[in-house]
């Protein structure tokens, strides 16, 4: 396994890979790699013959007074994990590799973002499209593995790579949860003894929604309802939002008839968790 922070780098590595014909798969990453993250990769190697790990915490994504500083990262672990797991390189730039001091090129979109997470982090997904367009750019690979856990965000990859004709496959991988429920994330290393066993609300939430519509109801408002009274009753816990939305556009439903997401933002202490099923 190599470890390449510099663009050239990596690119004269999948060259040489093409030229054998080699098929090469993308696990995007910001690090702090869990078994969430291993099971991409897990994913990636049955289905290619050599697999590429970005780490990369990506400012343009993060707000003004979000935890881009704070967040975890541990690069010996995560290499370890990589390794492991036979991951062949793992593509660590630093931001100046990455954007130009002058940088002023963006991938944006006009729909799919301005819902769910796009409410409260309003420049998040265009920071992600970028991120992703200018990883598939220099990583060209033949598929690219996202984990449902971030549903929008593999929605709107999706379109993003449909839209712009961008030759790469799109793998969406299941969530995976700890035994009692509680989806990975790095992120819940933030989390204290007392606030993780709060968390488990989002799951609980969640399940309790999909009990009433599998007991017939159809009405959005009424799951949601019942969902938020789970959450609500927890006093460490705080909604962002709880939503039922279609699963290809985003947008809120009243009635559930077809596929949707059922989606929330939640903040267990500090701590912004998110999580979804789909009916």
């Amino acid at each position: 396994m190599k470890t390449l922070g510099r663009i050239a780098e990596v690119r004269e590595s999948i060259k040489e890979w093409k030229k054998q014909g080699l098929t090469v798969g993308l696990v995007p990453t910001m690090g702090y790699l869990h078994a969430g993250h291993k099971s991409l990769i897990d994913k990636a190697h049955e289905e290619n013959d050599k697999v590429v790990v970005s780490i990369f915490v990506n400012p343009i994504q993060f707000g003004v007074n979000e935890d881009l500083d704070a967040y975890p990262r541990n690069l010996e672990r995560d290499s370890k994990l990589c390794e492991d797991a036979g991951v062949d390189i793992i593509f660590h730039p630093l931001a100046s590799e990455m954007y130009f001091k002058d940088f002023c090129t963006y991938t944006d979109m006009d729909s799919l973002t301005h819902n769910l997470c796009g409410m409260s982090r309003p420049s998040h997904f265009r920071g992600v499209c970028t991120v992703v367009n200018k990883l598939f750019n220099i990583v060209t690979p033949d598929k690219a593995y996202f984990g449902k856990k971030d549903a929008q965000q593999l929605a709107i990859i999706k379109r993003m790579v449909r839209d712009l004709n961008i030759d790469t496959e799109v793998i969406e991988c299941p969530i995976v949860r700890e035994q009692d429920g509680l989806a990975l994330s790095s992120r819940n290393a933030y989390l204290s003894a007392e606030e993780r066993k709060a968390a488990l609300v989002l799951s609980k939430a969640l399940a309790e929604g999909r009990k009433v519509f599998e007991g017939g109801e159809k009405n959005a408002t009424v799951v949601l309802d019942t969902m938020k009274a789970i959450i609500e009753k927890e006093p460490l816990a705080r909604i962002d939002y709880v939503k039922i939305v279609d699963s290809d556009t985003i947008e809120d439903v009243e009635a559930i008839d077809g596929k949707v997401l059922v989606a929330m933002a939640v903040f267990v202490g500090k701590t912004r968790l998110i999580d979804n099923i789909s009916f």
